[in-house]
């Protein structure tokens, strides 16, 4: 299972470094044509904007897989294993709910933006909103796998000190010494 998980990481972060590259590609493009040939790409300005789209919402997931979301780890360390077991779970339940309201309202929306079409490239705008669909169901999943964890007991001491903020401090210390 954690092959195929590390094989789909994968996979996703090398999109990421080419939407990161198109963006850089079609920007610096622009750029060096505008101010040298005084002329420009129209498409490139509204691609790179939809590939930052993309970037964002698809890094999203990655960052809630590696806990890289901003938490209030203040409170957490406060409290001893079981509350920081407890504070998990209201946590990714919450995030659960969020996640199929957010697939819900990519649904509703998809006729409207499907029937929507790009200014310049033409191409619907499903294709750019319809990002919801996969940021909702990847951090909807890691979720419920977070909260099945939770409550078969399988969370482990690593998942609760990074919970609480406190596993990459562990790791600077451990590494110190």
């Amino acid at each position: 299972m954690t092959k195929a998980i590390n094989i789909v990481v994968k996979a996703i972060e090398f999109v990421l470094a080419a939407l990161m590259l198109g963006m850089v590609i079609m920007v610096a493009t622009n750029v060096v044509l505008r101010y040298g040939f005084n002329s420009g790409l129209n498409f490139s300005e509204e691609m790179s904007r939809y590939f930052f789209v993309w970037l964002t919402f698809i890094g999203a997931v990655l960052a809630f897989k590696d806990h890289g979301h901003i938490g209030v780890e203040t409170i957490v360390r406060l409290f001893g294993r079981r509350g920081r077991i407890a504070c998990m779970l209201i946590t990714n339940i919450i995030i659960l709910i969020t996640a199929i309201v957010f697939f819900h309202g990519t649904w509703v929306q998809h006729p409207i933006n499907a029937s929507m079409t790009a200014a310049v490239v033409g191409m619907s705008m499903i294709w750019v909103y319809g990002i919801g669909y996969f940021t909702s169901l990847g951090i909807g999943l890691i979720a419920l796998f977070r909260i099945f964890e939770i409550v078969t007991g399988r969370v482990t001491e690593a998942d609760i000190a990074r919970f609480a903020g406190e596993y990459e401090e562990n790791q600077t210390v451990e590494r110190a010494i």
